[in-house]
């Protein structure tokens, strides 16, 4: 009995490793060595190989739909297309068989005419998902190509451009820096720039240094208006909490001067075990757009965004199924103009692979239908990322139009009027002290509309030298105020003309000091103090509080409190000011459990402004890490 078994398993297996067709032997021994090349990802030789064995056996149905599968993944339609055709014409039921690759190999190679007579070739009706999707990006191809724009996109050449693929694009907001991401070797992904020459070129692209630049893989970056942040995709990170452990997640990194700081991760408010990465901060600095795959959801990668409230950025928002389908979203850029995005997806009908769309904010939270930007932007190949300059005319774009499937170049490209974004300025300046003419850093600065008198933006100036620059639609009128610690505030209105376009508007802002040197009326009654990082109270810390207020509250009614948190100088201006924004609340609340009304109590938290010691070592430094409590009557 046994024997018997071994004997049935024995032909079974023999069954099972023979070939599936009758083929030549040696036609068969140049398929498995085809075989074995490609899964030593030797393509070349590969491919060579499987020709030799439709060569030996004309119908080798295997060895044609391997062959051609190889070079249509390779972007090699035509090819593709040769292999699928004498496929079509050589094997038993080819016609059938093969006309479902052969069309599509033809429709990716931009010739979707002869792509739909290939689909009409199927035994069965061709009304299956699949052929109704080439049938639709045929018709999609055909249209698009008849409306090309008349404008041509060109390779940014060789002092961009090299073997390798350099993808992400980004144009500074002076237009006067252009980044991007090279892989280095095949192996690293660093960050690049370039400057521009004065024949209206570029200089040969430079490393940008470490950091942010590190042996794992940086990519995805975007770089504030104003020049000060940083943001983008570390992968291959190692840690022993639950959300960096060896995925992408998004960093940030800071700069006061031409040194960035070292980068530090968002945290879990906005990285997840998923992906996260291909970040795009707003012009304001107020919205962080990013892709992820995180449940929650549409299928694929996602654009979602997360807003800055109140000192933190908030739980993460995904677009919505107007922006985000079943497949990838990805590589999402808000113009400065703050109205139009631009992203990538692979989830839509269009020329193939993946293409670049363009929607218009219509509200709030609401995006208007992405339109695909169409040919010469968009080609049968993958086009992943795009920037465009501040005027709005000049595209750029990663596309591997002209090399191997992957081995992405940058592009340029005059930005048809139909998919331009909203003409915006910039205004640059300053803060300083009107009278010592001293800089004045890490002020607040609050853009209004001069008509409606909504508050439009919030931003800070530069804690090294109070500079700042703001980017605003034109043709409007503005309120901008400003405040820091120990000044009056002040409020000036601008005309913002188109003038503005080709050149910047320069706004300097001179704050005069308060007329006192410490207010006779104001008293500090309390100091907490808080360790690195902390934002806790401590039993004693409320007892404290609850003692030092305790003979202010028989005239409680006629007072007002002032809550002012503070930090030392480490970290970043963003997170220090959220930090103290968040201490300081936490001593409000106290402080109300007392009974007194909130209109009474005013908090604010002022990040590393007005230090009482230098941020020189811990001890001075722990002594900045403070909230005051000031009684005004």
């Amino acid at each position: 009995m046994r024997t018997k078994l071994l004997l049935i398993l024995c032909c079974l297996l023999a069954y099972i490793a023979a070939p599936a067709q009758e083929v030549p032997a040696r036609a068969y021994r140049l398929y498995m060595k085809a075989m074995a090349y490609k899964a030593k990802k030797e393509t070349d030789k590969a491919c060579k190989e499987m020709q030799k064995a439709i060569d030996a056996y004309g119908a080798y149905t295997d060895a044609y739909s391997a062959l051609g599968e190889w070079y249509f993944n390779m972007h090699q339609f035509t090819l593709s297309a040769g292999v699928f055709d004498r496929a079509s014409k050589s094997c038993p039921g080819g016609k059938s068989a093969f006309a479902k690759p052969l069309a599509r190999s033809l429709i990716f190679g931009g010739n979707p005419t002869e792509g739909m007579k290939a689909l009409s070739m199927q035994s069965n009706s061709g009304n299956d998902r699949e052929s109704k999707k080439l049938l639709d990006q045929a018709y999609f191809i055909e249209k698009t190509i008849g409306a090309a724009w008349k404008d041509t996109a060109f390779n940014m050449g060789p002092r961009v451009n090299t073997k390798n693929a350099e993808v992400f694009p980004f144009i500074s907001a002076d237009t006067q820096t252009f980044y991007f991401t090279r892989r280095v070797n095949n192996i690293d992904l660093d960050f690049y720039y370039a400057v521009p020459d004065s024949c209206g070129g570029w200089f040969t692209a430079r490393n940008m240094g470490s950091p942010p630049n590190t042996p794992d893989q940086e990519v995805g970056q975007t770089i504030s208006a104003d020049n000060h942040y940083l943001f983008f995709t570390r992968c291959e990170n190692r840690s022993e909490d639950g959300w960096t452990q060896g995925g992408c997640d998004l960093y940030m990194a800071y700069r006061s001067d031409s040194i960035w700081s070292v980068p530090q991760s968002f945290g879990a408010t906005i990285n997840t075990p998923s992906y996260e990465g291909m970040a795009c901060l707003s012009a304001d600095n107020r919205e962080l757009y990013f892709v992820s795959d995180r449940p929650g959801g549409y299928g694929g990668m996602d654009i979602w965004v997360s807003s800055f409230q109140d000192g933190l950025w908030q739980e993460p928002r995904n677009l919505g199924p107007t922006i985000n389908t079943a497949g990838n979203e990805t590589a999402p850029f808000l113009h400065i103009d703050n109205k139009t995005l631009y992203f990538a997806s692979d989830g839509r009908v269009g020329m193939g692979g993946s293409d670049l769309y363009m929607a218009r904010r219509t509200g709030d939270t609401t995006w208007s239908a992405p339109v695909n930007m169409g040919y010469p932007i968009n080609t049968p190949y993958d086009e992943m990322s795009v920037s465009a300059t501040i005027d709005g005319q000049k595209l750029y774009f990663a596309s591997d139009r002209d090399s191997l499937a992957g081995n992405y170049d940058m592009y340029e490209m005059h930005l048809p009027d139909e998919l331009q974004p909203k003409p915006v300025g910039y205004v640059k300046g300053y803060i300083y002290d009107s009278l010592t003419k001293e800089r004045l850093t890490s002020s607040s600065i609050y853009v209004s509309d001069a008509i409606k008198g909504d508050t439009l933006y919030h931003f800070m100036s530069n804690r090294g030298d109070g500079s700042f620059m703001i980017t605003l639609p034109v043709d409007g009128q503005y309120i901008f105020g400003a405040d820091h610690i120990g000044y009056m505030d002040k409020q000036d209105t601008i005309s913002f003309s188109k003038d503005f376009l080709q050149k910047s508007y320069q706004q300097t802002i001179s704050l005069l000091p308060n007329d006192y040197q410490k207010p006779v009326s104001d008293s500090l009654i309390f100091t907490v103090h808080f360790p690195k990082n902390s934002y806790k109270l401590s039993d004693s810390d409320i007892i404290n509080i609850k003692q030092a207020m305790a003979p202010w509250m028989p005239q409680i009614a006629t007072l007002t409190i002032f809550v002012n948190g503070y930090t030392d100088n480490s970290g970043t201006p963003m997170i220090n000011e959220s930090l103290s924004f968040q201490r300081a609340g936490l001593v409000k609340e106290d402080i109300m459990m007392l009974g007194i009304e909130e209109g009474q109590i005013y908090s604010q938290g002022w990040g590393e402004a007005n230090p009482i010691a230098p941020n020189d070592q811990e001890d001075n430094m722990s002594k900045n890490r403070r909230v005051e409590i000031i009684v005004r009557y």
